[in-house]
């Protein structure tokens, strides 16, 4: 199925690493213009080098999504060398420390919310006004399954997560007439480099190999952290083909709802 992504200018927020390379990465297999973004220059220009020796087209956002003048400046530099920015993926954020409801502290809430929602909100009104003039845009933020089924653990950021995807859905009501789509894409497990390591960590303890292959690891661990009714973690290549298909033109009709990538990991199920 062509996408239709030829050409479209994508920003993916936090796309140095993890997902939201993964993310850059597909998008750019799909001929958009990806601006892979990071707070590290090395690794962002990395990520940057390797889509365009694969034979894509990127270029480099680096900035702090916490400040607004940084947010400022970057935005400013982008204009410089791109056309203005279709596609917005706000993928940064993260979990943060590592407490629960006998350690948790209201700075970690702050921070928490303001890394994932607040920095999305920052660069999303930013990018509005030159959307609205286009008639066209594409919104998708990245939240989490533990914005839905939270934990005991690390309540600032099931918190702030849930919160994106109220910001979805209320953005997405006050933006569907100007020919924007925003939606909400949660990711369960999924097989990243963290994960990965906390795995085979896992499987040592139990007496397996640390090198031992993937799939021996997968079937011994992850019923300790998930009860995934498919049976396995997700890849990178399942969250990152989901958003293409929700940034293309060819979802034009959906916006306001809420993507869960979890191999049905989900109460009753």
């Amino acid at each position: 199925m062509d996408l239709r992504l030829e050409g479209k200018i994508a920003l993916v927020t936090g796309s140095s690493k993890g997902i939201g390379e993964g993310i850059a990465r597909g998008l750019a297999r799909e001929g958009a213009v990806v601006i892979v973004h990071g707070r590290d220059r090395v690794k962002t220009e990395e990520v940057a080098h390797a889509i365009i020796a694969g034979g894509g087209d990127a270029h480099t956002a680096i900035g702090d999504l916490t400040h607004d003048d940084e947010v400022e400046r970057m935005l400013v530099g982008l204009q410089a060398i791109v056309r203005p920015i279709e596609i917005l993926i706000n993928n940064a954020g993260g979990s943060g420390e590592k407490e629960d409801w006998t350690t948790t502290r209201t700075p970690t809430w702050i921070a928490g919310y303001d890394r994932n929602v607040v920095a999305a909100v920052r660069i999303t009104a930013r990018l509005l006004p030159q959307m609205r003039q286009a008639k066209w845009g594409r919104v998708i933020n990245i939240s989490s399954l533990a914005g839905l089924m939270p934990p005991a653990g690390r309540p600032d950021y099931a918190a702030a997560k849930a919160a994106m995807i109220a910001m979805t859905a209320s953005l997405a009501k006050a933006v569907a007439m100007d020919g924007i789509t925003v939606n909400t894409v949660s990711p369960g497990t999924i097989h990243s480099i963290s994960l990965d390591q906390a795995f085979r960590k896992a499987a040592c303890d139990r007496g397996l190999a640390a090198d031992a292959p993937w799939p021996l690891i997968e079937q011994m661990v992850l019923p300790e952290f998930a009860h995934v009714p498919v049976g396995r973690v997700g890849r990178v290549e399942e969250v990152s083909d989901a958003i293409a298909f929700l940034a293309s033109p060819r979802a034009s009709y959906i916006t306001g709802m809420n993507l869960r990538i979890a191999g049905g990991l989900w109460p009753g199920l």
